[in-house]
């Protein structure tokens, strides 16, 4: 058994008038350290599956274990982190990275000072008395990342964190990232429409079809790639190969969704 182990989800969205099926029949494990992307079609479930494994939505069937505990003996485990920062404006960086550790009742000197030095670890030194409104998109991102990792989760769930920054800033973030959660030994999940962006920073990446989202692929990136940081694995040659493999499945996935 992995670390995290997603077991049999089926998923169907009820309205009025019709039922859906978002996903049927995803299983995967991840084991601890891991960092695996899932990748796919607009609506192929990535989100809802994503918001699954985090216990904010109950799967029709199935069950998503972490290390061996349900999903709601287990919430304190995950971390979660946005395409939007949603810091609170009225509050300082300092403050706002201390905002889990309140909810979760963990602040003590300890966490406090620990939350402190992972600001300064990321380059943000000299921010804490800040505004959100007084930092770039980037440098609030890297302030979400804090605020997430503060509460020492086991799993972080990353939904699309890097699309709204320009291209620069996102590469950047993707290296800061990377090697914070190797650091960490943090097991990541993440969710992109960015096939470079997948190849770069995973060890496995997912493939989902469109509606009803079903896994159709499984990559493992080379270990040249995987030992590289996300920016020098994009300049790897091995990088074209795996990115050209991986387009012509989306692109058979995206027309003929049946495949």
């Amino acid at each position: 058994m992995g670390f995290l182990s997603v077991k049999d989800i089926h998923h169907v969205y009820f309205t009025k008038d019709q039922a859906t099926t978002a996903l049927e029949d995803i299983s995967l494990t991840i084991k601890e350290g891991e960092f695996i992307s899932l990748l796919g079609p607009s609506g192929c479930g990535k989100t809802t599956l994503l918001s699954i494994i985090a216990g904010l939505l109950k799967p029709t069937y199935g069950e998503v274990l972490i290390d061996g505990k349900t999903i709601e003996k287990a919430k304190s485990d995950i971390g979660y982190m946005l395409q939007q920062d949603y810091l609170f404006p009225w509050k300082t960086i300092e403050e706002n990275i201390l905002v889990g550790l309140q909810i979760m009742n963990q602040e003590t000197d300890q966490t406090i000072k620990k939350a402190l030095a992972l600001l300064e670890e990321i380059g943000l030194n000299g921010v804490e008395k800040s505004y959100p409104k007084q930092l770039s998109g980037g440098m609030r991102q890297r302030a979400a990342l804090v605020r997430t990792l503060a509460t020492n989760p086991k799993i972080l769930l990353l939904d699309e964190p890097f699309s709204a920054l320009d291209f620069q800033t996102k590469l950047k973030l993707e290296d800061l990232v990377s090697d914070t959660l190797k650091e960490y030994h943090k097991t990541a999940i993440l969710v992109t429409h960015d096939i470079g962006e997948a190849i770069a920073m995973s060890d496995r990446i997912y493939l989902l079809s469109k509606g009803p989202g079903k896994i159709t692929k499984v990559f493992t990136i080379p270990e040249c790639l995987r030992n590289e940081t996300p920016f020098d694995a994009r300049q790897h040659p091995e990088y074209s190969n795996i990115f050209q493999q991986i387009w012509e499945e989306l692109d058979k996935l995206e027309t003929n969704p049946e495949h």
